[in-house]
């Protein structure tokens, strides 16, 4: 159970807490699009609307990753689930609840488009992947699930170490799988991610070779994180890796230097996007994957 001082820390920080171990918090990328500031690159990528993206977590304070890139609060995360399980049913009621409460400041501010602000108050979208291991979560089919039943589509964000969790999510399959691939090899993995579990690489290798079996279920994507000094490196190995999985696309990112990240890495590791573009282009080159696409503020490419 997480202390009075970590829900403050985290409240200050914008997170709004549901029942025993979920949060959302609104999104940067929502903020902006009401103003008319831009948008997310999922919605440049996979045409989801970012002011009505709900950001969400199950599974706040659970996680077998302390990953150096993560802009979370890792000192709060537990390896093993402890504690109550919630119903997915009231902690989805409760999420879109807070989401909408967090809004409403925004509804008297100029720059605001008040059909947008409607609209987003009746999230379409989201995003489980605030904080924390989603698939830790023993209810996570059921939630996916629930998802649908109101008419949202989702996308699973997921470090991939759970690989018995995603063969149930299998028949319970999300709009968009992601699984992270932090590392080219084991070595720069342990470095990388911190793992509190001993087997992280091999549970991360068995989720991968399900990707084949996702992609008649649901759209797939694996992503990389990069950062200088760390994993930014190899674009060969990944490459192979990635051709051996075969997700239908690949997104290729810059570590962003926000959060608690900045307590860990500094800002000057953190790759420009035209290194991230000249990353993309090894990879290109090594496998049968093509840059289809990029978003330059959030120093990210798509391949194919």
């Amino acid at each position: 159970m997480l202390t009075e001082e970590q829900k403050n820390r985290l409240e200050n920080a914008r997170f709004r807490i549901i029942g025993n171990h979920s949060a959302i918090k609104t999104c940067e990328w929502t903020r902006k699009a009401l103003r008319g500031e831009g948008f997310c690159y999922k919605q440049k990528f996979y045409g989801i609307q970012s002011h009505r993206c709900l950001q969400f977590t199950p599974s706040l304070q659970f996680c077998n990753h302390k990953c150096l890139f993560c802009w979370r609060d890792t000192s709060i995360t537990s390896s093993r689930w402890k504690g109550f399980i919630d119903d997915p049913k009231f902690i989805l009621e409760e999420a879109i609840k807070k989401h909408r409460e967090i809004l409403q400041g925004f509804k008297g501010n100029p720059k605001v488009d008040l059909k947008k602000f409607q609209e987003a108050l009746h999230p379409n979208q989201i995003a489980i992947s605030l904080a924390g291991e989603p698939t830790m979560y023993p209810k996570l089919p059921e939630l996916i699930d629930e998802t649908k039943r109101i008419g949202m589509t989702s996308f699973l964000v997921t470090n991939g170490t759970f690989p018995n969790m995603l063969k149930k999510i299998l028949s319970h399959p999300p709009t968009q799988l992601y699984i992270t691939l932090p590392a080219p090899d084991e070595k720069i993995y342990k470095k990388t991610c911190v793992p509190i579990i001993k087997n992280g690489w091999k549970r991360i290798k068995k989720s991968l070779s399900m990707i084949k079996e996702f992609r008649k279920k649901c759209r797939t994507v694996i992503r990389l994180t990069l950062v200088k000094d760390l994993n930014f490196i190899y674009p060969e190995k990944y490459a192979e890796i990635i051709e051996e999985a075969n997700p239908e696309y690949v997104e290729v990112k810059s570590f962003m230097s926000v959060g608690f990240a900045r307590k860990r890495i500094e800002y000057s590791r953190m790759p420009l996007h035209e290194e991230i573009k000249r990353f993309s282009e090894e990879i290109e080159k090594h496998s049968n994957y093509k840059i289809i696409d990029e978003k330059k503020d959030s120093r990210v490419v798509l391949l194919k």
